[in-house]
């Protein structure tokens, strides 16, 4: 299977290649529908997010992306989906939310576009609306070093990635302002993941 094949290569590419460490891996569920949710620094960081995690990851993408020949069947058969970007794709949270009540593994960028400066940016809601809906937790995750790759002077720079405890959604509340309110305080567990000296 692609996905299977892709994995290996990228598991030797990270490892040996970019010295990539990785911590926190056993605080994701084994089985049942989560969310493996992750700052976004460049277009490295689905694949280091995904290859360290083992499950199958389902992505969402921009749609632009499906519409490229090759390249679009690629991320087909990676498991990912198209979404629309500013604005509410309801097809896609459907998609979601269907993928995690069927038990299966998504993969979400909560700031929902790739961080220029590499520091965190203010969260969407969407991230929260689809982890209440399915009803299930949602993992921090910090990727670090992806926007160093292939920069001036560091083309080939130690990664890491971080996965924290999950986390799930439980408010009386969910309106707006609750699903913002989960939704940064992901980010807000990211920024930590990213900071935390002792990882």
């Amino acid at each position: 299977m692609l996905y299977d094949f892709v994995r290996v290569v990228l598991i030797a590419i990270f490892r040996y290649g970019f010295r990539c460490k990785v911590v926190g891996s056993d605080n994701i569920p084994k089985q049942g529908g989560v969310i493996i949710a992750a700052n976004h620094l460049s277009l490295w960081d689905p694949p280091l997010a995904a290859t360290f995690v083992p499950r199958y990851i389902h992505f969402m993408a921009k749609e632009e992306l499906f519409k490229i020949p090759i390249l679009g069947y690629i991320i087909r058969k990676l498991h990912s989906f198209p979404v629309r970007r500013g604005a509410s794709d309801r097809a896609a949270i459907r998609t979601a939310i269907t993928l995690l009540n069927d038990g299966h593994c998504l993969g979400l960028f909560p700031e929902g576009t790739r961080s220029k400066t590499g520091t965190i940016r203010k969260a969407e809601p969407g991230l929260a609306l689809i982890a209440l809906k399915a009803g299930v937790p949602v993992v921090p995750t910090a990727v670090i070093g992806t926007n160093k790759i292939m920069s001036k002077g560091s083309f080939l720079p130690k990664l890491e990635v971080r996965y924290g405890k999950p986390i799930q959604f439980v408010s009386d509340q969910t309106d707006k302002v609750a699903l913002q309110e989960f939704s940064q305080k992901i980010m807000d567990e990211i920024e930590k993941l990213m900071n935390d000296e002792r990882a």
